[in-house]
């Protein structure tokens, strides 16, 4: 069944996002991803899962396009479902490795920081009813990044929102990740009948609270015994845990079960890594009754399997990022680009949280 809520998705990347999105309530309209094997992947993705496909395509190219030469083209899209009476929203994460302590950290003046200000510029001239604007927690925590994120909301502000934000993580919604990321969502201050929204139930999805998890007695480190087999803990959440999701996944039949990087050295490093030994930058083994320290599994960050004398799969990284089991990555996708596109994406679980709760706050909140 069609919903009267429309959504413009920017950055999409594999569309881990917008999936959320569309399981609770929404309609994907239109996406965009500069990536071109990205968005192939989204693409097939959907056709697996068996989703319909946008009404305005997938367009395959950089945001500033739309603030540019093709401005009446995107207007034109969203005048067309205004005239059907429709509520538009823009999600999107633009990249975030200039804001990441862990990334390269150049701010506003990054390749990728400033397409922060791109999608916040896209906002403010094409003012949809409401917008979600997703990112990492330096561009919070970070004085500097702090400064940056400041003008971008007074931009938003000018341009007639009303917004509450919150720096949010995964494991809050249940998700085996540790993973912080800042939420900002607006809405037309014409929309409501306030002019704040401090009341926007942030938690109302939450199945747990941090200070909840993290005084939990996880098991730390136990010697790595290639395929072993133990019980779960007692007192361990065990939906939080990666062998949880592994499981209810079916990793081990899953079409990208086969997707890991072989090292060419390192077997015997491999092997003395104790299960749930993540204390190094690189080289951490997950444990099997916890959840993971992080999901990006790009070439500094090797993550190692609790029980396999090998690196983690694309399978089980897609598990840990709470993906559906049926959601899979194209065969012919390189294997750093499968990585890459499921280290970048907000988790499942957690991105289907925060959209049944825009959901609920749309339906009762805004004017008729």
């Amino acid at each position: 069944m069609s919903s009267r809520y429309k959504i413009f998705s920017f950055f999409s990347g594999s569309g881990f996002l917008d999936l959320g999105f569309e399981k609770n309530g929404f309609d994907i309209e239109f996406v965009n991803e500069f990536s071109t094997s990205f968005i192939n992947a989204y693409k097939y993705s959907r056709e697996m899962m068996k989703l319909r496909k946008p009404n305005y395509g997938y367009n395959n190219t950089d945001i500033n396009v739309y603030l540019a030469d093709q401005v009446e083209l995107l207007r034109g899209y969203i005048s067309e479902e205004k005239k059907q009476g429709n509520i538009v929203g823009f999600i999107g994460g633009p990249p975030c490795p200039d804001f990441s302590v862990a990334g390269k950290n150049k701010g506003r003046n990054g390749d990728n920081g400033k397409l922060s200000l791109s999608y916040i510029s896209v906002i403010s001239e094409f003012k949809p009813d409401f917008f979600l604007f997703e990112n990492v927690k330096g561009l919070w925590r970070t004085a500097r990044h702090r400064e940056f994120y400041e003008e971008l909301k007074e931009i938003l502000k000018k341009s007639g929102y009303v917004m509450t934000e919150r720096l949010t993580n995964a494991l809050e919604y249940g998700v085996p990740q540790d993973r912080d990321r800042i939420l900002l969502f607006g809405i037309k201050r014409t929309l409501i009948d306030s002019d704040n929204i401090d009341d926007f139930p942030w938690d109302k999805y939450h199945k747990y609270s941090i200070e909840q998890v993290k005084a939990i007695k996880w098991p730390t480190r136990n010697p790595f015994i290639k395929d072993s087999v133990t019980e779960c803990p007692n007192g361990i959440p065990k939906e939080l845990t990666v062998q949880y999701w592994f499981n209810k996944n079916k990793v081990e039949n899953h079409m990208n079960k086969d997707d890991f990087f072989i090292p060419r050295q390192g077997l015997i490093r491999m092997q003395t890594v104790e299960e749930g030994d993540d204390s190094k930058k690189s080289y951490k083994r997950l444990h099997r009754w916890r959840y993971s320290p992080t999901a990006a599994y790009g070439n500094n960050e090797v993550h190692l399997h609790p029980y396999k004398e090998r690196r983690i799969s694309v399978a089980e990284a897609l598990a840990i990022q709470s993906l559906p089991k049926d959601f899979c990555l194209p065969k012919e996708m390189t294997l750093t680009d499968k990585f890459k596109t499921v280290g970048n994406g907000v988790p499942y679980v957690m991105s289907s949280g925060v959209a049944k709760t825009i959901y609920d706050y749309l339906e009762e909140n805004l004017n008729e």
